[in-house]
């Protein structure tokens, strides 16, 4: 067990998945630039946090890797002293999984942590939990892929239960639209509300915006992190190739947003093709191959804690499901959602949807 040291061991680190999971029918290899970018120390994230991550090997062949994190902005945020661990990948082995998670509990124990959480790669804002039941296939874009026998790996290190996180899968035909069409206009006509979608000639103020709005309708959530303008910015240059503009949308009251929504396709459809390279041509496939997606993302949806509980996520849910439906895509997954979640989850299942698949963070003492 060794931290990762150099190119030889940063290919070795990338390369495990795909050489674990490649004849799993449900795996899709990540884009390594996308891992390489999260591991790299110049990422916004170090400015606020430290990491470190290692390499498990048996007779010179690695078996499993891991990383450990003290992400200073989440304590500060949730007076803890919680260190995480992530980008988890073991064969089927307790006894490795065992080494990798002493490994990452001794680094952050000496660095006064006091309990560690996860799985998170880096944190709530990255991939985050475990895949522990629901719908088989493909892990939907952005979302954590596992196998099934990492639940019996984490809990037997001794992890527990520390909060489930729901992806609800939606369809276009179960969704009233009419009906929610004119329950958003009545409530739009009350608060003088107006939807618009982003406008890309402003997109660095409309990703200010965004940022706003997410900093404060999600502060009081479990496991929030904001993010801060450095990160949201990379996020959003990322995000700014699949994104489809009608996707995106606020709600406004006198000018000023006060909620939004945010989709994408689910571009895992592409990138399953890619083997985890965009170049030379995968880039060109990852473009183009957006308008062929046939599921949707709702990755994000929120309105200002000022103006909760008065029916504006209405205005949202109507919004992004008819933009989304005019698009020729007729269902997606909408997620994560807190299982605490309980106004959030009783609006989904009132709109049809039902719960696919749920993930799970676990945590243990250190």
């Amino acid at each position: 067990m060794r931290p990762i040291s150099g190119r030889a061991d940063l290919e070795a680190f990338l390369a495990l998945p795909e050489r674990l999971f490649r004849d799993h029918a449900d795996f899709v290899t990540p884009l390594r630039v996308d891992v390489k970018d999260r591991l790299s120390k110049r990422h916004p994230y170090f400015e606020h946090a430290e990491a470190e991550t290692w390499l498990a090997r048996r007779d010179g062949r690695v078996v499993g890797r891991i990383g450990a994190t003290v992400n200073r902005l989440h304590n500060e945020t949730h007076d803890e002293r919680t260190g995480f661990f992530g980008f988890f990948e073991c064969e089927d082995d307790p006894i490795v999984a065992a080494r990798l998670f002493d490994t990452a509990a001794a680094w952050l124990r000496e660095r006064g942590m006091d309990r560690m959480r996860g799985p998170a790669s880096w944190s709530s804002n990255d991939e985050f939990g475990l895949f522990i039941g629901g719908d088989p296939g493909p892990p939907t874009f952005l979302m954590p892929w596992n196998p099934p026998w990492y639940v019996s790996l984490v809990e037997g290190a001794g992890f527990v239960k520390a909060m489930d996180l729901l992806a609800w899968h939606m369809w276009a035909d179960r969704a009233d639209l009419p009906r929610w069409e004119r329950l958003a206009g009545k409530i739009a006509e009350r608060e003088g509300l107006v939807l618009r979608p982003i406008d890309m000639r402003r997109f660095k103020s409309d990703v200010e915006h965004i940022r706003d709005l997410y900093a404060d309708a999600w502060s009081r959530n479990w496991g929030f992190v904001p993010m801060t303008r450095a990160e949201f910015d990379l996020m959003a240059t990322q995000m700014k190739m699949v994104l489809i503009p009608s996707w995106c949308i606020f709600v406004e009251k006198e000018g000023r947003p006060i909620g939004f929504a945010l989709a994408l396709p689910d571009m895992n459809q592409v990138i399953r093709g890619l083997g985890g390279r965009l170049l030379p041509f995968g880039w060109l496939k990852l473009l183009l191959g957006k308008s062929r997606c046939t599921s949707s993302r709702v990755i994000t949806m929120g309105v200002r804690k000022e103006f909760q509980g008065r029916g504006i996520d209405s205005i949202l849910y109507h919004g992004i499901t008819k933009a989304i439906t005019t698009a020729g895509v007729g269902h997606g997954e909408l997620g994560w959602v807190l299982e605490t979640n309980a106004a959030m989850n009783n609006a989904l299942e009132r709109a049809g949807g039902r719960v696919s698949r749920t993930y799970r963070v676990y945590e243990r003492p250190l």
